[in-house]
C-alpha cells in the first residue's frame, strides 16, 4: 500500500456503504488511525438516514489480524478506543454484514462476531490467540463467541490458540455462509442491496428484537416480540414502500 492510500476504503453504493479495511501489509492489523478511521465512519453510517446497511471486510489477504502492536503495545497506548469500537458494532441500529475474505483473528474475530452475521471466503480462518500472547480478551470473545458457537467450541479456540477454517465456521454456526473468493464481495453486496430495499424502519425493530432476545430467556423473548408489535400496530398502518 502506497503512502497515499487510506487505511479504511469508504465506498457508498446507494443506501449500502461498504467498509474496507486497508492495510494489506499488516493484515489489516488495527492501528491508532485505521481504529479512529473506522469509528468515526461508523458514526456517518448511524446518523445518515440514506444509509441503511454496511458491509465490513479488509483487503486481501487477511480479514483482520487483530490489534497492531507497534501502536498498542505501550502501558498508555489508546487501547479504549479499540474497545469502544468494537462495543459500538453490536450496538448500532441497523445491519452490518462482515464480508471475511480472510483469516479473522482475535481483534479481527472480534469485529467479525460483532456483526449482524457473517459471509465469508473459502480462504477465511478464524482464531482466538488471546491465551497464547498472555491476555484476557475483552471485546467479544469469551462473550458473543459462546452465543455464536456454543460454549465447548468457544473453550476449544479460546484454550488453545488455534484457528479454525472457513469449513469448521460454517460447520459450527460461526458463519453463514460460505462464497467463492472472487465472488464473496459481489454476493454480499447483492445481500446487503436486497436488505436496504427492505422498510429501515421495521429492519431496525426486526434487529432490535432479535438481539435483545438472543440476551434472554424463550419467555422474554416471547415478550419482546409481542411488545414490538404491539407498539407498531399502535402507530398505526404502514406507510412505507419500496
Amino acid at each position: 500500500m502506497s503512502d497515499e492510500e487510506p487505511c479504511l476504503r469508504v465506498d457508498v453504493a446507494g443506501a449500502v456503504m461498504s467498509l474496507t479495511l486497508n492495510r494489506p501489509a499488516a493484515r489489516n492489523a488495527l492501528n491508532i488511525a485505521l481504529t479512529r478511521e473506522l469509528t468515526q465512519q461508523l458514526q456517518r453510517f448511524a446518523e445518515d438516514a440514506n444509509l441503511r446497511v454496511a458491509i465490513l471486510t479488509g483487503s486481501d489477504p487477511a480479514f483482520c489480524a487483530g490489534l497492531d502492536l507497534k501502536d498498542f503495545s505501550a502501558t498508555d497506548s489508546p487501547r479504549h478506543e479499540v474497545a469502544a469500537l468494537i462495543d459500538s458494532i453490536p450496538r448500532l441500529r441497523k445491519p452490518i454484514i462482515a464480508a471475511v475474505n480472510g483469516p479473522a483473528m482475535t481483534g479481527g474475530l472480534e469485529l467479525a462476531l460483532g456483526c449482524d452475521f457473517i459471509i465469508a471466503s473459502e480462504r477465511a480462518r478464524f482464531g482466538d490467540t488471546h491465551t497464547k500472547i498472555g491476555a484476557l480478551a475483552g471485546g467479544g470473545a469469551t462473550s458473543r463467541l459462546p452465543h455464536a458457537i456454543g460454549h465447548r467450541w468457544s473453550k476449544q479456540l479460546s484454550y488453545t490458540s488455534a484457528a479454525i477454517d472457513a469449513a469448521t465456521a460454517l460447520r459450527i454456526g460461526l458463519v453463514n455462509e460460505l462464497q467463492p473468493h472472487d465472488e464473496l464481495q459481489s454476493y454480499v453486496r447483492s445481500l446487503a442491496q436486497f436488505i436496504a430495499a427492505r422498510d429501515p424502519e421495521l429492519v431496525g425493530i426486526v434487529k432490535q428484537v432479535l438481539d435483545a432476545g438472543a440476551q434472554t430467556t424463550l419467555a422474554d423473548s416471547v415478550r419482546l416480540e409481542k411488545d414490538a408489535l404491539a407498539a407498531r400496530k399502535a402507530q398505526g398502518p404502514m406507510t412505507w414502500r419500496p
